[in-house]
């Protein structure tokens, strides 16, 4: 594939943008080269500026899950957008996004938007701690909760594809009541506890973490941070910026039995624009201003376009979800039944021919999934953990990457990133992508 027209446009890039891009992970660093420009995206494919097509299973780093520029989706955008793109002032869409998400996730009794999924992860650890009055919080190796100088300790996502899980410019006193500990290990939760009696406010956790590739919680893993934030007066907090809605109707925490005390949400319920949003047990979050101590703002939350776009995405996924929002009836389960059946049979299908593939190449590779989640380690041995993950061979995912990419196939650019499909792949994307990872393979 030529991509002459990409070339000339990351050059102009570099010179007006820090590293080219307004995301670290789209320079392609990690796997060497230039990234390509897209300039149309419909349904399980994109279009970059050269022509060449390819089917994505990036999706914007996973709000696409009904697939790029849904009919409906650009629908309620566009009725949203002529009657204004901002008011700063309270609108009726996010009063029905709100209702909708409390709704399907029964953890959450009360929920506040934001713009990004950071702001949400860094307003609910302010919260956490406001709530409990205790200042230290339990994160995981790996896990990455958005670019909050608090939390960029031994992170995921693009901090961990640069080797770099810390930031410059994020002083030492920022840090200090972070404990980092290994994901999937209880016990190292339990000495936390133990070595910090009554001062941690909360675990934060991605219950499948999707920023350092993607590996499962073991069996009761997630049912012990339960029990041992009850026991001790902390909050569980579940960070479903990625998982939720994805994974289950109700999230991660409906596919796995867990009900946290607050969560965070993002891509999905913004369609594809930019949106986050928080929310738990209806005590915690009253502790918010207005009403309580704990301050949290922002200029476009509740924006109403992304609101629609949110309101439009969960409808196509849920069936009748809105009009329960307004009382007429209760949700459809039917759709979302189909919804995330469909989303289940494409990943177990991916699974199965990507196994098949790697077998048949004689390349050893863990292929991870949950649902419409996955990741390929190139390595021989499971992948529970960070640690687990870095044993990956990357020089190897390095040429699998551009070999895929070559064959019409993106792929997240980085061994550390999870792979997403949408309801709008079909059964031959699969089949395409299978037997393209099968020719990339044997030429390992």
């Amino acid at each position: 594939m030529t991509r002459v027209q990409s070339e000339k446009l990351f050059a102009e890039a570099l010179e007006y943008i820090p590293g080219g891009v307004n995301s670290p992970v789209r320079a392609f660093r990690a796997v060497g080269g230039q990234p390509f420009f897209v300039n149309k995206a419909r349904g399980s494919r994109v279009w970059d500026v050269d022509g060449n097509e390819y089917i994505d299973y990036v999706l914007s780093w996973g709000p696409a899950i009904l697939g790029h520029a849904h009919p409906k989706i650009i629908a309620a955008v566009q009725a949203a957008a002529e009657d204004g793109t901002s008011f700063g002032i309270p609108n009726p869409r996010e009063v029905t996004l709100a209702r909708m998400m409390c709704e399907l996730v029964p953890s959450v009794q009360k929920v506040r938007m934001t713009s990004s999924g950071t702001e949400a992860c860094m307003s609910v650890i302010r919260l956490a701690r406001g709530f409990t009055r205790r200042d230290k919080i339990i994160k995981f190796d790996g896990c990455y909760h958005g670019h909050v100088d608090s939390l960029l300790v031994k992170a995921g996502s693009g901090a961990l594809t640069f080797g770099h899980p810390d930031s410059a410019g994020v002083p030492a006193a920022f840090t200090q009541h972070t404990l980092a500990l290994p994901y999937n290990d209880t016990d190292a939760v339990e000495a936390a506890f133990d070595a910090h009696k009554g001062q941690i406010a909360g675990i934060i956790v991605e219950p499948v973490p999707g920023n350092a590739g993607l590996y499962l919680p073991k069996p009761g893993y997630l049912e012990s941070l339960r029990d041992i934030t009850r026991a001790n007066g902390a909050l569980l907090l579940f960070d479903e910026v990625m998982t939720g809605f994805r994974l289950a109707r109700g999230g991660a925490q409906e596919r796995f039995g867990i009900t946290p005390d607050l969560s965070c949400f993002g891509k999905v319920i913004g369609g594809g624009l930019p949106v986050g949003a928080f929310g738990g047990r209806a005590e915690i979050m009253d502790c918010l201003a207005p009403g309580g101590p704990v301050y949290q703002a922002g200029t476009l939350s509740g924006n109403p376009v992304a609101m629609a776009a949110g309101i439009a995405a969960l409808e196509e996924l849920n069936g009748r979800v809105c009009e329960s929002a307004h009382g007429k009836a209760p949700p459809s389960r039917e759709r979302s039944q189909d919804s995330y059946a469909r989303l289940e049979m494409l990943g177990a299908l991916l699974e199965a021919g990507m196994r098949d593939a790697a077998g048949s190449a004689g390349v050893a590779v863990q292929f991870n999934r949950c649902g419409s989640m996955f990741c390929a380690y190139f390595t021989g041995e499971p992948v529970h953990n960070l640690a687990d993950a870095m044993k990956s061979d990357r020089d190897r995912f390095k040429k699998y990457f551009h070999g895929m990419l070559n064959e019409g196939i993106y792929l997240a650019p980085s061994q550390f990133e999870a792979g997403f499909i949408s309801t709008a792949h079909s059964e031959a994307d699969i089949e395409k992508t299978v037997k393209a990872a099968a020719r990339v393979m044997r030429q390992l």
